[in-house]
């Protein structure tokens, strides 16, 4: 199992250098896909909704939110039936880039898949999944 390990930390760092490579114009980082894709498909997501659904510590996540509001990607408004929730919304500028950053994204699924068969890119999909149903399931005993 410990190969198994390896082998997805291998994947996911490259993964990081060819998003971050692809998305530095337009002044982003590798890790700001997640964080736009995700408000972009569930505008008026909490900072902590957030952070429950990547699994990133509500500090780390309060900080990328920060760059991302600095640089006009999103932005954070107070909920109207908690005023300590805040609520993040796209802004147009992210809206408008998100075609672009799903294009990289399915420019690496396509690089790291060449030479697999569409039915076994799908058994590993299947797998995978189990496996984050697996992974988030001890998280969120914890």
């Amino acid at each position: 199992m410990l190969q198994l390990t390896n082998d997805l930390y291998a994947i996911v760092r490259c993964a990081v250098q060819f998003r971050g490579e692809k998305i530095a114009p337009f002044g982003l980082k590798s890790c700001h896909i997640g964080y736009l894709s995700r408000i972009c498909c569930y505008p008026g997501i909490s900072q902590d909704q957030l952070a429950q659904m990547m699994f990133i510590n509500k500090s780390n996540v309060a900080r990328q939110v920060a760059v991302l509001e600095e640089d006009g990607f999103i932005t954070r408004t107070p909920s109207a039936s908690d005023k300590r929730v805040m609520e993040l919304n796209p802004t147009e500028k992210a809206l408008n880039l998100m075609p672009q950053l799903e294009e990289v994204a399915c420019q690496w699924d396509k690089l790291i898949t060449a030479g697999v068969s569409e039915e076994d890119v799908q058994t590993v999909v299947r797998i995978l999944e189990i496996m984050k149903g697996n992974a988030a399931a001890w998280v969120n005993k914890k």
